[in-house]
């Protein structure tokens, strides 16, 4: 039988059919408690959590959304696959004139309590927290992780955020706009060196980004894709057709807001 290639390992890690990565989830997955290793499952707190610190399995410093024995693994295995994933960008609506008439402090204290429920919604949600820049949260929600149903999970964490930051209501506590997006994206170990990073790259990031960016206050832009994968039931939701900077093609999208989503 010829030997995996890094690459394939990566395409069956992300989707998960990974042999070794699955035995290790469900193992892990019996030991108390979350929050958890996005890719092998291992516990971070608990009891389950001081047995995998003992074995080499603590949070890692660089990426605590990982154990450091995957952290190691991603480094020592760089590279990716092509798979089919959902994204959901989550951005502040005014925040330059947020903190214009804020103190510096109290502007960082609100970002850092935006960034915590952000957090909280994505793992609720089984997505993995991407990264915060500056006023934005960026989640991915991989097939491996999420399972079949990434697209749906995505559109519930927005959802979710929008609610937990006071979107559902005339006055959130931070206003934000939110878009989710279906495609396929490159997912993997990206960069060199000590600047090597697990993130995602492709049209699918920059579509979600973009929807972002033209979503008003306490809206969630749902691509048409993200919305057919999702099985979202459209009845009641506005539609519009949006020209995105830097794209050659317009891109259809529902309007929701703090509500359910599945059908």
């Amino acid at each position: 039988m010829p030997k995996q290639t890094v690459d394939e390992m990566w395409e069956q890690m992300l989707t998960g059919s990974y042999p070794r990565l699955q035995r290790m989830r469900k193992m892990w997955g019996a030991l108390p408690s979350p929050p958890r290793c996005k890719l092998c499952n291992a516990p971070f707190r608990g009891p389950g959590g001081a047995m995998m610190r003992a074995i080499g399995y603590g949070q890692s410093p660089l990426n605590r959304r990982l154990c450091k024995w995957c952290t190691r693994a991603v480094h020592k295995h760089p590279g990716g696959a092509e798979v089919d994933i959902s994204v959901m960008f989550a951005d502040v609506r005014g925040s330059t004139g947020l903190a214009e008439h804020m103190e510096p402090e109290e502007f960082s204290r609100l970002m850092s309590r935006f960034y915590g429920a952000a957090a909280d919604m994505i793992d609720e949600h089984d997505g993995i927290v991407d990264k915060f820049v500056g006023d934005s949260a960026i989640a991915l929600f991989l097939p491996g992780f999420a399972g079949e149903d990434h697209a749906a999970d995505a559109i519930e964490a927005a959802r979710d955020l929008v609610e937990k930051t006071g979107g559902d209501s005339s006055e959130p506590w931070i206003p934000i706009g939110v878009g989710v997006h279906t495609g396929r994206s490159f997912v993997g170990a990206v960069g060199e060196g000590d600047a090597r990073d697990f993130t995602a790259l492709g049209d699918t990031v920059n579509t979600a980004a973009r929807l972002s960016a033209l979503a008003g206050p306490g809206e969630i832009l749902i691509s048409c894709e993200a919305g057919e994968v999702a099985g979202i039931e459209t009845g009641g939701l506005e539609r519009r057709t949006l020209e995105i900077r830097g794209r050659d093609q317009k891109v259809d999208v529902w309007v929701s807001r703090a509500q359910p989503i599945r059908s």
